[in-house]
C-alpha cells in the first residue's frame, strides 16, 4: 500500500471524531458505572461507535465526491489519494465491524448501531441533497446517540438516565446551521439546499439560537433527575451561561464575523462536556 492511499485512509477515518462518537459513548458508560467498567464492554463500546462514525464519513465522501472536487478538493477521494471504490469498500466494512462490535455488547446496542447506520447512509444518499436544514437536524440527532449508547451498553437499557442528557445534541444542530452560514458561497456553488441559502443569514442564525437555548436550558436535567450530581451541574451550568450569552449576541448582531466568533467559542467550550462526565465517573 503507496503512502498516499494510507493518507487518504486516514484522512477518510476522521480520526479527531473518534473522541466525539466512541468517546462520549464511554465516557457516558464511565459516568453511569461510577469508574467501575468491564474492560472489554468499554473497548466494544468506544469502537463500535467510533467504527461507525468513520464508516458514515466515508460513504459521506463517496456521495460528495463530486462537490467535494469543487469546494473540498482536499478530501481524499478528489484529491487522487484514494478511489470512489476504495471508499465504499472501506465504509462497507467498517459498518460491518461495528455491527459485529456492538453485537458482542447486546441486543440493544445492536439495534442502535444499525439504525445509526441506515440514518447516515440515507443522509449521505438522499437527505442533505434535499434539504440543509433536515439534515442539520438528523447529524444532531444522530451525535446524541452516543449518550444513549452509553447506558445502553452499560445496562442494556435506555431510560429517563441517558435521555435527560440527549437534548445536548441540539446544540449539535445550531453549530451545524452556524457552519452552513460560514459555508454560504461554497454551498452556493455546487447547489446545496441549505437553510441560510433559503432564508439568509440573520434567519437562520435565529433558528441557531432556537436549538442553541433548548441546549441551554436541558443541561440541568440530569441534575434535576438524580442522574448526575452537582460537579457535573456546575460545569454544565457554565456551559449553558456561555451558550446564552453567546446566543444574545447572535441575536442582537447577525453578522458574519460574529457567526464565525460564536460557531468558534461554542465548539470549543464543548469540552466542558467530557469534563462533566469524567468528574462524575471519577470523582
Amino acid at each position: 500500500m503507496s503512502k498516499s492511499i494510507l493518507v487518504g485512509i486516514l484522512k477518510l477515518l476522521r480520526l479527531p471524531y473518534w473522541l466525539m462518537t466512541g468517546g462520549v459513548s464511554l465516557l457516558m458508560l464511565a459516568a453511569f458505572k461510577g469508574g467501575n467498567l468491564n474492560v472489554s464492554v468499554a473497548l466494544l463500546t468506544f469502537f463500535s461507535m467510533a467504527l461507525l462514525g468513520s464508516a458514515g464519513f466515508a460513504i459521506n465522501d463517496f456521495f460528495d465526491r463530486e462537490t467535494d472536487a469543487i469546494i473540498k478538493p482536499r478530501r481524499p477521494i478528489p484529491a487522487g489519494e484514494i478511489s470512489p471504490k476504495l471508499a465504499v469498500g472501506i465504509s462497507f466494512v467498517l459498518f460491518i465491524l461495528a455491527l459485529l462490535l456492538s453485537y458482542f455488547i447486546n441486543w440493544l446496542c445492536f439495534a442502535v448501531v444499525l439504525i445509526d447506520a441506515v440514518l447516515l447512509i440515507l443522509y449521505s444518499l438522499y437527505v442533505k441533497k434535499k434539504s440543509g436544514f433536515v439534515a442539520n437536524v438528523l447529524v444532531g440527532c444522530l451525535t446524541g446517540t452516543a449518550f444513549l449508547y452509553g447506558e445502553a451498553s452499560g445496562f442494556g437499557s435506555i431510560s429517563i438516565a441517558s435521555l435527560a442528557i440527549y437534548p445536548i445534541c441540539f446544540g449539535t444542530i445550531g453549530g451545524n446551521i452556524l457552519r452552513d452560514i460560514l459555508s454560504m458561497d461554497g454551498d452556493s456553488k455546487v447547489g446545496y439546499p441549505t437553510l441560510p441559502r433559503s432564508v439568509g443569514l440573520k434567519m437562520s442564525a435565529r433558528v441557531a439560537v432556537l436549538f442553541f437555548l433548548i441546549c441551554a436550558f436541558s443541561t440541568p436535567l440530569p441534575y434535576i433527575f438524580h442522574v448526575f450530581g452537582e460537579g457535573y451541574l456546575i460545569c454544565m451550568l457554565i456551559w449553558s451561561l456561555l451558550i446564552i450569552g453567546s446566543s444574545a449576541i447572535l441575536l442582537k448582531t447577525p453578522s458574519f464575523d460574529n457567526v464565525r466568533r460564536i460557531e468558534r467559542l461554542i465548539t470549543m467550550s464543548m469540552i466542558l462536556l467530557p469534563i462533566a462526565l469524567l468528574i462524575e465517573a471519577f470523582l
